[in-house]
């Protein structure tokens, strides 16, 4: 008996390194002289193309950035049972997480090598709630304006299937020069 408790942890070390070995490429960090060199929106196309990792919250929370363009971000999120609050729903971080990534990673698209940006501030209005048979989601944000010292960004979150609002949002960003 006292064999079988200690395989147990074997076996679940071995599964979450056979996990961490099929995710090593597709999660982690950029280093930063790699990030410097690039503009905004190249960085996260080579994310896009798996050329570099995307950061480790995409894994945490299940969604992924599929698009970027001048300006713009789109993220698909799987809202799922792990995402649930004590009131039986998809907590409203999730919504959140998800504007703050879109929002920013559309200014960041704006941004030139070497320039980066953080968020200043962040309101969601939230419209309905999510749960495990919402389905896919898409998370897309715009720039508003992009200048020298600070940017601002718009965001909705939405079904996929017929694009029902189910949370929207704005950011401000400080530009780090």
């Amino acid at each position: 008996m006292a064999n079988k408790v200690l395989q147990k942890p074997d076996l679940f070390l071995k599964e979450m390194a056979m996990d961490a070995e099929a995710t090593k490429l597709k999660v982690g960090l950029v280093p930063p002289e790699t990030a410097a060199s690039m503009s905004g929106l190249d960085l996260l196309n080579a994310m896009i193309a798996g050329r570099l990792p995307g950061p480790p919250i995409m894994q945490t929370l299940d969604f992924t950035l599929t698009e970027v363009e001048h300006g713009r971000a789109l993220f698909e999120g799987h809202p799922a049972f792990q995402h649930y609050n004590p009131l039986g729903t998809v907590h409203g971080g999730y919504a959140a997480t998800l504007l703050d990534s879109c929002m920013g990673c559309a200014v960041h698209t704006t941004l030139p090598a070497g320039v980066g940006y953080t968020t200043t501030d962040v309101q969601v209005r939230y419209i309905r709630a999510m749960g495990v048979a919402t389905g896919r989601v898409l998370a897309e944000g715009r720039a508003v304006h992009a200048g020298r010292r600070t940017a601002t960004a718009e965001g909705r979150v939405y079904l996929e299937a017929d694009e029902t609002l189910i949370a929207h949002g704005s950011t401000g960003c400080a530009i780090l020069r």
